[in-house]
């Protein structure tokens, strides 16, 4: 009985931290918006060094009420003692990835369309579980079926004319690269850190590593950041301080793959921005696209229980 409730528990967290990278591709589906309107004002090196700072301090209150609470933790003997090293190394890793992934999407929006940008960068659902391979990880059939679908629902969604890798495509291609290997490192260092501090770490090594290009090729003004503030403080507060550390805390009991699939939906709901901020129509087209990627969710993550139970109906009933 106790096996069954832990186990109840710990489906229960899996289900709640998926819910969780939704609301994340929600934030980041808007955010999309808000990097379209920065690039009025500044360069993308910029963009990304400004909003990633302030997601750094933003979070610097939210470690101090968190460690308050700690003490009060140790006082009961609860606290559970995490390497600072590990979470050192992790923070930097998680904001080298980052700042490879966030700048290349960024300079790469400059030279292709949103549509393509948008599958382009989604294929990092694909990207995950072929470099999870290489250390050890595995997905289930279902994973890789979901995958598929995914990619298939994404084409739809957002391919509006033949791919073909021009120059900005493939600055998205090479930023889905860097977006898949930082979450196999939130993957890997999540569990054995805290996941708010190693958040911190993560947004101002981006973007002090995103100051160095700023500095040597864009030249920015105090006028024109200043112009870009609301862009900024959405994308700095939500999608950085919000958005990120919700996903290394949400991560922590969620397959990589099944993450990724989740957080790839920040394209439909960038789409979904489009449509109610600038009145985009919808074709069928889209709306295949957002049927077949919610298919593709629930055959990743649902198990059939339902299936088993009922069949388990039948044979008492049959006895």
């Amino acid at each position: 009985m106790s096996n069954n409730v832990k186990k109840s528990k710990k489906l229960k967290k899996r289900y709640i931290n998926n819910l969780i990278l939704l609301i994340i591709a929600l934030i980041w589906g808007a955010a999309f918006v808000a990097q379209s309107a920065g690039m009025d004002y500044i360069g993308p090196f910029t963009f990304n060094s400004a909003r990633s700072i302030l997601g750094g301090i933003v979070l610097i209150p939210v470690i101090y009420v968190l460690d308050k609470k700690r003490k009060e933790e140790i006082s009961q003997g609860k606290e559970v003692i995490q390497n600072k090293k590990t979470l050192i190394i992790g923070g930097i890793c998680c904001g080298f990835f980052l700042m490879l992934g966030s700048s290349l999407q960024q300079i790469g929006i400059q030279y292709t369309t949103a549509g393509k940008a948008g599958f382009i960068t989604a294929l990092y659902i694909l990207i995950v579980p072929i470099l999870g391979l290489a250390v050890g990880k595995k997905a289930g059939i279902k994973v890789w079926i979901g995958v598929v679908l995914a990619v298939i629902g994404m084409y739809f969604l957002c391919m509006t004319s033949g791919l073909s890798i021009a120059k900005g495509d493939f600055y998205i291609l090479l930023g889905s690269v860097a977006f898949s290997f930082h979450i196999l490192v939130i993957d890997h260092f999540s569990p054995k850190a805290d996941g708010v501090k190693m958040s911190c770490i993560q947004f101002f090594v981006c973007g002090i590593l995103c100051m160095i290009p700023t500095i040597l090729f864009e030249h920015p003004e105090l006028y024109s950041i200043l112009q870009a503030w609301k862009p900024i403080a959405y994308a700095g507060i939500m999608s950085c301080g919000v958005g990120y550390t919700l996903q290394i805390v949400a991560q922590k009991n969620t397959d990589p793959t099944v993450a990724s699939l989740l957080l790839s939906l920040e394209s439909v709901f960038g789409v979904i921005f489009s449509v109610l901020l600038y009145g985009e129509v919808l074709t069928l087209k889209v709306i295949a696209g957002f049927v077949i990627i919610f298919i593709a969710i629930i055959v990743s993550e649902t198990k059939l229980s339902f299936l088993k139970r009922s069949n388990v109906r039948e044979e008492e009933l049959n006895v």
